[in-house]
């Protein structure tokens, strides 16, 4: 079977000591669910996995036991060339992401190519009672519709979300200030009226002002927002 075949081979991958060090930087999830395989391991054995014919036994296999499995599934959904497809495989897998670094890492290249019909998704993800899928739609907003496609809807939606969430949290604050990077004169009224929550707001400006790509003279006057 395909499952076991892909864990034996990502446990001959095993490195105890990056287990060890990796788990402490995705607190979300068990250390034992963590086998400790390195992410070019991981790139390269999605795309082998790709040819299988029986691929879809292990994409059916959720929730996966452990974490490289998750990744893997990711990967190999961030390799489809085919939207359809792609959007079908990724809306089965979102309720089944159970940390971030697989959230963030499952960027689709396809996407790109198709971002009115993924603007369509997107709300439904933002109002998912799954924290992950809605980092994931946070995310998405961030990466394809921040240049030429930005509207300012899409930081209304997101500012209208109140999560308890760290993850949700913490790609409030993270899309607000890649924001404010792009689009500063439409974002800034965001923050001069607080229209996030306290703790999302005080994070988005410490990010901005972290940041290399806003002006210090933008830095100066979002201090003054705090």
């Amino acid at each position: 079977m395909i499952t076991d075949e892909i864990k034996s081979e990502l446990f001959q991958w095993q490195d105890i000591k990056y287990r060890d060090f990796q788990s402490k930087l995705i607190p979300s999830i068990e250390p034992e669910s963590m086998i400790g395989v390195r992410t070019p391991q991981l790139r390269k054995l999605a795309k082998q996995l790709a040819k299988r014919e029986d691929i879809d036994e292990f994409l059916l296999a959720l929730p996966h036991e452990y974490f490289e499995e998750n990744q893997l599934h990711a990967f190999f959904i961030a390799n489809l060339r085919d939207y359809e497809n792609c959007m079908e495989q990724l809306c089965r897998f979102l309720p089944f992401v159970n940390n971030w670094a697989t959230c963030d890492q499952m960027s689709p290249a396809i996407l790109k190519k198709h971002r009115p019909e993924l603007v369509e998704k997107i709300p439904a993800w933002l109002g998912s009672e799954h924290p992950y899928t809605v980092r994931f739609g946070i995310k998405m907003l961030m990466d394809h519709f921040l240049e030429e496609d930005f509207s300012i809807r899409y930081p209304e939606w997101i500012s209208q979300i109140r999560s308890d969430e760290y993850y949700i949290n913490m790609m409030i604050a993270w899309y607000f200030a890649t924001a404010l990077a792009k689009q500063y004169s439409s974002i800034l009224p965001f923050l001069k009226e607080k229209r996030l929550d306290p703790w999302t707001h005080k994070k988005a400006i410490q990010k901005a002002i972290e940041s290399n790509r806003i002006l210090p003279e933008q830095k100066q006057y979002l201090r003054s927002l705090r």
